[in-house]
């Protein structure tokens, strides 16, 4: 059976005191939305469609950027669930599956729970996921059960007294073939505390036609939503030290695992090693023997086997690093290719360039990729030497095995096995240091009399 997501992502999450869409605010340099599109992915979903509202084009833009076979659709009254999952009636007309339902701000969904979803469906007609509840809260519906049977979610403040006690509550998550599931919504009735249209009626709806109504339950972390700052920090902080945890089953050295920042996509293999104080942004892959020392920042970028980078590094998106390369400390690498066994040890900045293999960089070298409206790119052959505080002002080439002499400026291509030298000659004047610091301490005298 095919299965088609509905992703409700229409909030605006006042408590949030934000003007992004709650959605969008990052868990693990991510956003919400992206954690759930991608638990959802599990299920080789036929359709994507996220519901958006408050400020509906950042929402749009965030799902497309993650899938761009994603379909919005606009809630533009913040109605109930269940009127937010009918926006999609439309998009899903022709649709013959099951509708899985999520929530955009629900980061921690494991797809293997989703996977049981889908399978109880098989045998259930209406499938709810719920969750028990350590200690008795108002913030979450309840799950009224007979045996297996499920036979009313209600909300708390519409329960009854003996309801309210009942720890078996409801995430949210609902799955159900789509053609039954919208034939009742349009049952659903607003007749309630909040005069909303609650999703969670069809379960009772499904109940009074003869369905097969369940609910299964899954981990209370995994429905663990989030509504304020001090929700996403926690959140965060969960993500962290579940990836964390994850890296060093996998075989990854983390030296001092709570100082290291992870990203939704961070991908580190076996036997790596990451010392303290290492924050990865999105986009980053680490191969297996590879060593990121301290207080280095990655993102966007690529390091293969055997490489060093740091510490005090920063690789910029395009950072594209081959076997053995050595990136040392302050030096930051942006859009640019280093071959394998090419060093930047000391102080420079590398972008949008491509350096051979085993060439070295000296120390304050900088590719000057800028003139203030375009960017020009510098390419370095293999076997070069660059001299320490060469400014290289793209576009220019470095042939393989040339030289360039310290403190020069380098305007022009240099040919394979050159030195190149651009820099004033030096010019000695004997005695007039001397002279200058008397000057300099007689002004000095002056203006502290003047004083």
């Amino acid at each position: 059976m095919s299965a088609a997501l509905i992703i409700l992502a229409a909030g605006k999450g006042t408590r949030m005191n934000s003007e992004l869409p709650k959605v969008l605010h990052p868990i693990g340099g991510a956003p919400m939305l992206h954690h759930a599109m991608r638990a959802g992915a599990a299920l080789d979903p036929e359709h994507v469609i996220v519901v958006a509202g408050h400020e509906a084009d950042q929402v749009r833009a965030a799902a497309l950027a993650y899938d761009e076979n994603a379909e919005v659709v606009l809630q533009e009254e913040q109605l109930g669930t269940g009127h937010a999952v009918d926006q999609a009636r439309e998009v899903l007309k022709d649709f013959d599956g099951d509708i899985v339902v999520l929530f955009g701000d629900t980061p921690f969904l494991r797809p293997e729970t989703l996977e049981r979803m889908i399978a109880t469906r098989q045998t259930h007609d209406v499938v709810v996921l719920g969750f028990e509840i350590a200690e008795l809260q108002p913030r979450y519906g309840r799950l009224v059960m007979d045996g297996d049977r499920l036979v009313k979610i209600v909300e708390y403040k519409d329960a009854s007294e003996d309801e309210q006690t009942i720890r078996f509550t409801n995430s949210g998550l609902l799955a159900c073939d789509a053609k039954t599931l919208f034939e009742m919504l349009s049952e659903t009735s607003n007749d309630n505390a909040s005069g909303e249209y609650y999703l969670t009626e069809v379960a009772e709806l499904a109940n009074r036609r003869g369905l097969s109504v369940t609910a299964i339950a899954c981990d209370e972390t995994e429905t663990l939503g989030v509504d304020s700052r001090t929700d996403l920090a926690a959140a965060d902080a969960l993500f962290q030290t579940k990836a964390r945890a994850e890296l060093l089953g996998d075989g990854v050295t983390l030296v001092a695992p709570d100082t290291v920042y992870l990203s939704l996509d961070t991908v580190i293999g076996r036997d790596a090693v990451i010392e303290p104080n290492v924050v990865f942004g999105p986009g980053v892959s680490v191969e297996s023997g590879a060593t990121i020392r301290a207080f280095s920042h990655l993102e966007g970028c690529h390091v293969a086997r055997g490489a060093i980078v740091g510490p005090y590094a920063r690789l910029r998106p395009g950072a594209e690093l081959a076997e053995d390369v050595r990136i040392g400390n302050f030096v930051e690498v942006k859009n640019a290719t280093l071959a394998e066994g090419s060093k930047v040890n000391h102080l420079s900045y590398i972008g949008d360039a491509s350096i051979g293999a085993a060439s070295n960089i000296g120390a304050g070298t900088i590719t000057c990729n800028y003139d203030g409206v375009m960017k020009h790119f510098t390419h370095i052959g293999e076997r070069a030497f660059i001299g320490s505080n060469t400014m290289l002002v793209a576009p220019v080439s470095i042939g393989d095995e040339a030289m360039t002499g310290s403190g020069s400026v380098i305007t022009s291509d240099v040919e394979a096995g050159a030195l190149a030298l651009a820099r004033a000659p030096q010019v000695e004047k004997p005695g007039m240091a001397r002279k200058l610091f008397e000057m300099l301490k007689a002004k000095k005298a002056r203006m502290h009399r003047g004083s």
